[in-house]
């Protein structure tokens, strides 16, 4: 799979909103479990989100559960996410992941991964 991510919208203030997508090539896009991660400036990159299509679940880190909503169009080969009520401490670059196994947090890190976007979330 080869990604190409986009970030909707640009700069965005505490409390703001912003949408994250993450098109990919190959016809097999629905039959992988989709993710997104992200790195903040010196920090470990860290698991944000992901999408079983497998158990029909998805998952979220505690620090983004209730505020960021994963999601797929698998017609249009795309992963999204939705960032509201967003925070300073959301900033970081970030990576949009695929992985043709039954994936599931906790199991390591994904197998394909796109180009990073970066977000910058001001107070």
């Amino acid at each position: 799979l080869r990604f190409s991510c986009r970030r909707w919208g640009g700069l965005v203030q505490a409390g703001g909103s912003l949408r994250l997508s993450c098109a990919a090539s190959g016809r097999t896009f629905s039959r992988y479990t989709m993710g997104w991660y992200r790195q903040a400036p010196g920090k470990e990159r860290e698991f944000v989100a992901a999408d079983n299509w497998r158990r029909g679940s998805t998952y979220y880190a505690d620090s983004v559960k209730g505020r960021f909503t994963i999601s797929r169009d698998n017609a249009k080969n795309t992963l999204y996410l939705q960032m509201n009520n967003m925070k300073p401490e959301d900033t970081a670059v970030y990576y949009c992941a695929a992985d043709p196994g039954d994936w599931l947090p906790g199991r390591g890190a994904m197998d394909y991964w796109g180009k990073g976007t970066l977000v910058t979330v001001s107070s």
